[in-house]
């Protein structure tokens, strides 16, 4: 009889043990397998959330399948406890496994709003976006110029909810000095700036920065970004260039970015310096004759003088022979890659078409048929 009590009980033990493994089997498929949101959601982790309400929250909006198996889950992989504040894009389908992963990670928020304070050569100006988990895109909300318009209340309202993203752009082609007084201008930004950088060394681009970052920080960072970039393209460099050391392929992608606005047209326009060089011509380029006008303090809102243009300056190609001293502006890394990878060609003429490009030339007799019709584009646009 005992012996029967006994083998019964052990079938029944097996069979628990079957059934246990298979549930926990099941919970963890389920834990790791595809979720069942359909559409892309954002997701706003409060300070001093916690989990349960968190699970609550995900399985109300549709994100997660079972609120119980998603705080199991955290628990068992120890991130039950590791929430992080801020805003979160949640693409569908993903699983709970990868929920909790990107709640409890860390790093900067995925989703929600964004202050982009932008650095331009003409302008600065301010946007806020907020993204849409539709599309996956930003949405600009509003626009304005700091030094000119009030801020937007939106601002103060993405500011309260307590996760809003700075970043800092600055344009291609802007001077070390507009980038410290566009910095200076920052009011979430802190500290003095011990010197105006060396011209070129700065790197355009977007930087995420943070409220009371050290102004000095970002500059560094500016520039240790330029110097990788220059470092990398100067190894892969075309043999045979006219530049003694990469400052000299610096101070030619700095002419290339003042020259041009057209993509396109970046490895045409070295081209066109390059083979003045190697010819012995002299560069001939405004950009560098304003550049020694205005020292890079701002933009020269008129045309040259023609005593300018005759003035002897270390900046005015039409004078001296060869490079400027030093840059005369910061260039993107287009330019930089145009400059140490020219178009091959016999261009040393160009001047603009009217359509917002260039016209190339090889001769002087081609190049003063498109000076003439610039002339006629010109005199037309002035009497519109």
């Amino acid at each position: 009889m005992w012996r029967h009590i006994v083998s019964n009980f052990l079938s029944i033990l097996i069979v628990v043990l079957i059934a246990a493994f298979g549930m926990v089997s099941w919970a963890k498929r389920e834990y790791v397998s595809e979720g069942p949101l359909a559409n892309a959601i954002c997701y706003r982790v409060e300070r001093g959330a916690n989990l349960r309400g968190v699970s609550a929250d995900l399985s109300k909006a549709g994100a997660i399948s079972s609120a119980y198996l998603f705080r199991a889950g955290a628990d068992y992989t120890g991130k039950a406890s590791q929430l992080k504040f801020g805003s979160y894009l949640i693409e569908p389908g993903a699983s709970m496994e990868q929920i909790i992963g990107k709640l409890t990670d860390g790093g900067p928020s995925t989703c929600g709003a964004e202050l982009n304070l932008r650095i331009g050569v003409r302008a600065n100006d301010a946007v806020l976006r907020e993204l849409d988990p539709q599309t996956a895109s930003f949405v600009e909300v509003a626009k304005w110029r700091p030094a000119e318009e009030d801020t937007p209340s939106v601002v103060a309202e993405a500011e309260q909810k307590g996760d809003l993203r700075l970043r800092v752009t600055i344009a291609e082609g802007v001077t070390s000095w507009q980038v410290v007084e566009g910095l200076k201008a920052i009011d979430y930004l802190d500290g003095s700036v011990a010197a105006v950088p060396p011209e070129g060394s700065l790197a355009p681009d977007s930087y995420q920065i943070s409220r009371g970052m050290a102004r000095q920080a970002v500059l560094d960072e500016m520039g240790k970004r330029q110097a990788a970039i220059l470092e990398e393209l100067w190894a892969g460099r075309e043999d045979g260039l006219p530049y003694a050391s990469p400052e000299e392929a610096l101070i030619m992608a700095s002419i290339i970015e003042k020259e041009t606005g057209v993509p396109t047209e970046r490895k045409q326009v070295a081209s066109v310096f390059i083979n003045r060089l190697r010819q012995g011509m002299k560069l001939q380029t405004d950009p560098t004759v304003i550049y020694g006008v205005t020292n890079g303090e701002g933009v020269l809102d008129r045309g040259l003088r023609q005593s300018e243009l005759r003035r002897e300056t270390p900046y005015n190609t039409y004078v001296i022979d060869g490079l400027p001293p030093t840059p005369i502006a910061n260039p993107g890394r287009a330019s930089i890659e145009a400059a140490l990878h020219p178009d091959e060609t016999q261009y040393i003429f160009f001047v603009a078409d009217g359509s917002g490009g260039h016209a190339f030339a090889t001769t002087l007799e081609e190049h003063n048929r498109n000076v003439a019709k610039w002339r006629e584009i010109e005199a037309q646009q002035n009497s519109q």
